[in-house]
């Protein structure tokens, strides 16, 4: 398994329009959404200004980029080329073929992490404690196995044509419900209800609660802790169910 996360880890670092989307297209985000924001303006119900805001939401969404968007759609190919068929033929066990690509996702998401925290502190002066980045490097982290084993799924769900349509609902309706592209306050309380149960959302919520030096709040654990379980268990079933076809 451990030549394999090599492998994933080298392709995935080679292919420059997926380093692009994952490491830099968020901090242009970052940079356009709070740019121009002072750094005394807070958002509404949070007490965070809107560059420490955006600073989460943007990690968390870089972070989603590199662990949706390169799962599914490589799987997906793999699948149809026959490289998952070969894979089958060694020694490596379907759960391994599984967890490597969650690791080498999470791995690959790290550096979406750091540079929005870098452009953050440099550009907009935002200023934590030493604790509070690494506890948020951490968490954001951490939190993105929950996404990866959901790209997971998705490439064992779908064909690779219809892949990548289906991943870009999913994608932009999560970033969008979640509010990694503006805070949820500005939603109307409907959509605000639905959007506290997306596990999105919650994803952000440990960033920001360690941002304002609380501990995270019960709900978005256990939301986080049952998607993750969700995923898995579809990844894992769906991987059973694909080798059964073969």
């Amino acid at each position: 398994m451990k030549a394999l996360i090599r492998l994933e880890l080298t392709r995935a670092l080679r292919n420059r329009k997926f380093l692009f989307f994952s490491v830099l297209y968020p901090s242009m985000l970052f940079l356009l959404i709070a740019g121009s924001a002072d750094s005394t303006t807070e958002v509404d119900g949070t007490g965070l200004t809107l560059p420490t805001y955006m600073m989460v939401s943007m990690a968390s969404f870089g972070a989603l980029t590199a662990v949706l968007m390169g799962n599914s759609e490589r799987i997906a190919k793999e699948r149809e080329s026959g490289w998952v068929r070969q894979l089958r033929l060694t020694t490596l066990p379907g759960r391994g073929y599984v967890l490597a690509k969650t690791a080498s996702a999470a791995v690959v998401s790290l550096p979406s992490i750091v540079v929005i925290f870098v452009v953050a502190a440099v550009v907009k002066d935002v200023r934590l404690d030493a604790w509070q980045w690494l506890a948020l490097t951490g968490a954001i982290w951490a939190g993105s196995l929950v996404f990866a084993a959901l790209g997971v799924a998705i490439g064992y769900s779908a064909t690779g044509d219809a892949v990548r349509p289906i991943t870009m609902i999913i994608y932009f309706g999560l970033s969008l419900l979640g509010g990694l592209w503006m805070p949820t306050t500005a939603f109307p309380q409907w959509l605000q209800d639905i959007a506290a149960w997306v596990p999105t959302h919650a994803y952000a919520a440990l960033g920001q609660a360690i941002e304002q030096s609380q501990a995270p709040h019960a709900k978005d654990l256990v939301v986080l802790v049952v998607s993750f379980a969700l995923f898995t268990g579809g990844a894992a079933w769906l991987y059973r169910k694909d080798t059964l076809k073969a």
